[in-house]
Formats: structure tokens, C-alpha cells, sequence
């Protein structure tokens, strides 16, 4: 991921773009949530897709965990 120096348990670009190609690859039409396991646990990608293949409505959802706060002063 862009911006940082160590691996990262997930990614919700890399998730996000699995379920959606999981999606058009097995020509899932409607509205769905689908489950995708990462290093760090599991998120739900959600979304609409039409009848004409276009992606709606996309949500990523799953836990998040604050781990940094810092302040920078000029």
C-alpha cells in the first residue's frame, strides 16, 4: 500500500477488487454482500451490480483499529 513501510494484514482495495471480480467473473446480478477473508480478519464487501454490469452502492465493512496519532508542527 502507498505510504507504508511494513506489510499490512488488509488491504480493502486488494478485497474490494476481489469481490468485485469474483461478482463479474460468476455474473452475480443484484444486490450482495460478500465475505473475504484477509490476514487480519474478515470484511464484507457490499454492493449492487446491474443487469447491464455496472457496480453500485460498493461498501467496504468490517472492523478498523486506531494505531497511530501524531502532530506536526512548523
Amino acid at each position: 500500500e502507498r505510504g507504508v513501510e511494513d506489510e499490512t494484514l488488509s488491504c480493502g482495495t486488494g478485497a474490494t477488487a476481489c469481490a468485485l471480480v469474483l461478482a463479474e467473473k460468476n455474473g452475480i446480478i443484484g444486490s450482495h454482500r460478500i465475505t473475504v477473508d484477509v490476514e487480519g480478519g474478515q470484511l464484507q464487501v457490499a454492493f449492487n451490480r446491474t443487469a447491464a454490469g455496472s457496480f453500485t452502492d460498493i461498501e467496504l465493512i468490517g472492523p478498523a483499529e486506531f494505531v497511530f496519532k501524531g502532530e506536526i508542527h512548523v
